[in-house]
């Protein structure tokens, strides 16, 4: 038995179900009931109740008699990944400088499966601030962010990616046919940055540029999030877009 086979063997199928469980919770997900919970990660009612009773057992999510919601416990488990990376905390005086700077929120996100998960932002102290928080999903497909992120992958990889995506439009300005969800990608790629103007979100309009290790390969998106009632597109390439790469310039310098 080679070792990679014994490690598979080794694997906790119940502990994979458990945290299956746990990522249906999000954006459009606050709380669910058990149905749901088993439509959503393909298990049966029986194996989810068990799960979810788990989860309530230990303090992760409430039950009101039909709905399981998440508790701030579930919140150690992101800490962990943002207090063991790096990333995060080498990016974030950056974020702020280009904040700054700018005026607008700066995030950064990385790749997770079909999405974008992001882990570091700065806004500007307004009442209302646009853009995803740390910890919010995006769809690669349709986001700044993803596009920078799927267009450093290699060709099979991006297929993959894609092929596993729900190309459902978010607005009536999402660009979702797989041919030009490709060219879209493949523009981030010739460009060197990606734009998303209110194509997940009326009212959002979003830049982003890949930021790079030593070795030149992608690590994350470095994104920048306006309303087009504050500037156009071409405002914002033209002013926001140099912030941009020289934040990204200098997070990979450090990296």
């Amino acid at each position: 038995m080679t070792e990679a086979g014994g490690e598979r063997r080794e694997a906790m199928a119940g502990l994979a179900k458990g945290l299956a469980i746990l990522e249906c919770f999000g954006e459009g997900a606050p709380r669910l009931t058990l149905a749901e919970a088993a439509r959503r990660t393909g298990l049966s009612r029986a194996t989810a109740r068990r799960c979810l009773l788990t989860l309530l057992e230990l303090g992760y999510v409430t039950h009101d008699g039909r709905h399981f919601a998440p508790q701030p416990r579930m919140l150690r488990l992101g800490y962990s990944f943002l207090s063991a990376t790096p990333l995060p905390r080498l990016a974030q005086p950056v974020l702020e400088a280009i904040q700054a700077a700018a005026g607008e929120a700066i995030s950064l996100a990385i790749l997770d499966g079909v999405d974008t998960v992001f882990v570091a932002r700065a806004a500007p102290h307004r009442m209302v601030s646009v853009g995803p928080g740390i910890g919010s999903r995006l769809p690669a497909w349709c986001s700044a962010t993803g596009r920078v992120l799927l267009a450093s992958l290699s060709a099979d990889a991006i297929a993959s990616r894609l092929a596993a995506s729900s190309f459902e439009p978010l607005t009536h300005r999402t660009a979702a046919a797989p041919d030009e969800v490709r060219a879209r990608i493949e523009r981030a790629r010739a460009a060197g940055y990606a734009a998303c103007d209110e194509e997940l979100e009326l009212g959002l309009l979003s830049l982003a540029v890949p930021v790079r290790d030593l070795s030149g390969g992608v690590v994350a998106a470095m994104s920048v999030s306006t309303q087009p009632s504050r500037r156009s597109l071409e405002e914002a390439e033209r002013d926001l877009l140099p912030l941009l790469l020289e934040g990204a310039r200098r997070l990979s310098a450090n990296l």
